[in-house]
């Protein structure tokens, strides 16, 4: 008899819940496949049938992350890609805990990597001159740069409205730092 789709795919997602859990915690290195079939319910040879090694999975979960992202992306019109778009597409593409693992302090740089390359990003910046020879640094330090605000958002548990972020971010590419450590240097 054939397992019912809602069943495996519940399962998968129960596996994929708890090992999200586990890698906001700790290096992958150190999560076990005994570890992630335990906290799920299941035993070792059910994630088995999911997933051939934690990698296999961890690969599953980005490529899912990167998949719902583009997607998101993909139906925005071009002229309204802001910042604002990008930091819902990544908000809404998958559950925040997804995202708080992979971006977390033992996700791994090479997600972050994928993350600016899969994603088109770049187009988010308006006016870039496109054969300049900066171009490349231009796009790496805002990408980088949004990418690293998400992170510690995330770690911080949103404690800023999203609106707030974007603000500030928004006001940071326009005017640099220096606005704030005048305030910060006012205060003291």
């Amino acid at each position: 008899m054939k397992k019912q789709p809602e069943m495996t795919d519940k399962t998968r997602q129960t596996f994929i819940n708890v090992f999200c859990d586990l890698y906001s915690q700790k290096p992958i290195e150190k999560i076990s496949i005994q570890e992630i079939a335990n906290k799920s319910g299941y035993n070792r040879s059910t994630f088995y049938q999911y997933f051939t090694d934690i990698y296999e999975l961890l690969n599953y979960v980005e490529e899912d992350v990167l998949k719902s992202i583009n997607e998101e992306m993909a139906n925005r019109e071009l002229s309204t890609h802001t910042f604002q778009d990008a930091l819902q597409c990544l908000e809404s593409a998958e559950e925040i805990s997804v995202l708080k693992a992979l971006l977390g302090d033992y996700g791994s740089v090479h997600f972050v990597e994928r993350l600016k390359r899969e994603i088109p990003f770049e187009r988010l910046i308006v006016d870039l001159p496109t054969n300049d020879i900066l171009a490349p640094y231009l796009i790496e330090f805002y990408i980088s740069t949004l990418i690293s605000l998400f992170r510690l958002w995330i770690r911080n548990d949103k404690d800023l409205p999203s609106e707030e972020l974007v603000k500030l971010i928004d006001s940071l590419f326009a005017n640099g730092i220096k606005p704030y450590h005048i305030l910060i240097k006012g205060e003291g």
